[in-house]
């Protein structure tokens, strides 16, 4: 059995009520929920929060809430792997076994149904732990550059200054849709980003994070366009 698991606490300060807040017409979480239940991949879809609004709009929109999580595990210091955890306890205690579980964020409004299940495929092969979703960095890493404590600039690699672009090694970095894993990584908390995860590309005109008020913004720009150039096409 697959079972999804979409972590949602109320607490959210930069964007206050982000996880319900409408996005394009739908509470921000509508739009991982319905991808996971379109996606075919799942036995069960669940909501893991601590709020009941946020609950009551999960259960309108076809997840379920089979409990509440502890305040413990719902502060700003608590890590996305320790929430999932205690999601696969309560599944193993409370249902039948599961084989795989998958971590949907609540703030992923480009997430795709075809992508959870190219991930699903990709786990089932069985020499990964993890299958998450990644994309390419815009530009080259190594040409990064920081400000300095006087005011000034400083590349972190200096040595690199003068290799074209198109001989530095290409950098990938999580997408922030959502993750793949098998039972045992995520009760043992088995590191994401490791040798034993495989990555799931997505193009990056699908992938913003949305952790600030402009990220917002932008994915809504963003949506907008993907929209627009939609109804084109299908002119």
């Amino acid at each position: 059995m697959r079972l999804a698991v979409i972590p949602a606490r109320g607490g959210s300060k930069r964007i206050p009520r982000k996880n319900i807040k409408l996005f394009h017409g739908k509470p921000m979480i509508a739009w991982s929920i319905e991808a996971a239940l379109q996606s075919g991949c799942f036995d069960r879809v669940i909501v893991s929060t601590d709020d009941e609004e946020i609950a009551e709009v999960a259960l309108r929109w076809g997840a379920d809430v089979p409990f509440f999580r502890p305040a413990e595990l719902s502060d700003d210091f608590t890590g996305t792997a320790a929430v999932i955890r205690h999601a696969v306890d309560w599944a193993l205690q409370s249902e039948s076994s599961f084989e795989y579980v998958c971590c949907i964020y609540a703030t992923a409004p480009f997430i795709c149904p075809e992508d959870l299940a190219r991930g699903l495929s990709r786990i089932e092969q069985g020499d990964c732990s993890y299958a998450f979703s990644v994309t390419s960095y815009a530009f080259p890493i190594q040409r990064a550059v920081r400000i300095t404590d006087s005011g000034r600039v400083a590349m972190f690699n200096p040595e690199l200054f003068n290799t074209r672009s198109q001989d530095l090694e290409e950098a990938w970095h999580d997408a922030g849709q959502f993750y793949w894993g098998t039972v045992r990584a995520w009760l043992d908390e088995k590191l994401i980003f490791g040798q034993d995860s495989a990555p799931v590309i997505l193009p990056r005109y699908r992938v913003q994070d949305i952790d600030t008020p402009e990220d917002w913004v932008r994915a809504e720009w963003l949506l907008k366009a993907m929209q627009a150039e939609a109804n084109g096409t299908e002119k």
